[in-house]
């Protein structure tokens, strides 16, 4: 068990530098906005950005899935685990 929180501390804390990560790079284009950069070079940031935030999107939503299906323990619960987790992914996919 002790081992298994230490691993949710290292991937949470790995999400935070991600996150912090993200923050950066958004205040950087708030920036570029108030410097009236190119609008090209603003909407190339603006891409860095949202493929960051889905790679993190993907980083929880695979970390999310391993726990529940880990957790499932007969056919029953395995059935309600995906049906939530297809829930999940419709939920971040609008």
């Amino acid at each position: 068990m002790m081992a298994s929180t230490q691993n949710d501390q290292a991937a949470r804390e790995a999400l935070i530098k991600r996150l912090n990560r993200i923050e950066g790079q958004v205040r950087g284009i708030r920036k570029m906005v108030e410097e009236k950069r190119e609008c090209g070079d603003v909407l190339k940031q603006i891409a860095a950005v949202s493929g960051a935030v889905h790679g993190l999107a993907g980083t929880i939503i695979e970390n999310h899935m391993a726990m529940c299906l880990a957790k499932a323990e007969d056919k029953a619960a395995r059935e309600q685990t995906v049906a939530h987790l297809v829930d999940v992914f419709k939920t971040f996919m609008k």
